[in-house]
């Protein structure tokens, strides 16, 4: 595919992808949703971190409602099935560790993206907005799945119900997210933290996603049981035994990832 509203760079196993519409404050478009998707899912092949960040002041000022691609009359239903649920499948699937970088607003739709990644870092000059009830609507883009995993019920009500801004201290104090970061070290702070993760252990990150997430659905005895089918899997990878290996000689690990 031929990005045009979004970057995609690859080095030392980490994949960045920016959304690259400054002056719409990278408002999703139609063609910036399947270019998305489509990054995603080439990062979880080519690469063992993905980070999406924003070109500019902001991170995503949410959908685009000028976008000519949907037609002056928005077919919301069909917009939300047919082109933000395969973006948010392709982030949330992706077998290696995602991370958003939020360098500034993070609104609607585009806040909810973020919150689609498994680990998100914000600048602490940086918000979250959940702006759907200010135009008649309700959070989409999976905010109602995740913002009451994330924040809990009572946090997620009032800021699904009042629609104001989440500073991103609140944010992480909230369990929102995993980490405000002062601005002027933010770039430096994720890189390396995405670095970090870009070494690491490709296939044990992959078994902590699925079974993190499963717990939700599972009984405590359905995930002791998927506990111990997963670590299995992960005890039998040069990873583990190399890890071992590392710690009885008091070095660092390398690890070979996938």
């Amino acid at each position: 595919m031929d990005y045009q509203t979004i970057t995609y760079e690859l080095n030392d196993g980490m994949a960045v992808i920016t959304m690259n519409r400054a002056d719409k404050y990278n408002a999703l478009t139609t063609q910036m949703r399947a270019e998305i998707e489509h990054a995603f899912t080439r990062g979880g092949r080519d690469a063992r971190v993905v980070v999406i960040t924003g070109a500019g002041k902001a991170f995503c000022s949410g959908q685009d409602l000028g976008d000519r691609a949907t037609g002056a009359s928005i077919d919301l239903e069909r917009m939300l099935r047919d082109e933000y649920a395969p973006m948010l499948r392709a982030i949330t699937n992706c077998p290696v560790p995602t991370i958003a970088a939020v360098n500034g607003a993070a609104a609607g739709a585009g806040a909810n993206l973020a919150l689609a990644t498994d680990v998100v870092f914000a600048t602490q000059s940086a918000y979250f907005l959940q702006a759907f009830t200010k135009i008649g609507l309700i959070p989409d883009a999976g905010g109602t799945y995740t913002l009451p995993r994330q924040m809990g019920m009572a946090k997620a009500m009032g800021a699904a119900l009042f629609a104001d801004k989440i500073s991103a201290r609140q944010a992480d104090e909230w369990g929102m997210i995993w980490e405000a970061v002062e601005d002027d070290r933010f770039n430096d702070h994720w890189r390396a933290k995405a670095a970090h993760l870009a070494a690491g252990p490709t296939a044990a990150y992959a078994s902590v996603k699925e079974v993190i997430r499963d717990s939700w659905n599972n009984t405590l005895e359905e995930q002791l049981t998927l506990e111990a089918k997963e670590q299995g899997k992960c005890g039998k990878t040069r990873d583990f035994k190399e890890g071992v290996l590392a710690f009885t000689e008091k070095r660092a690990a390398s690890f070979e990832g996938r």
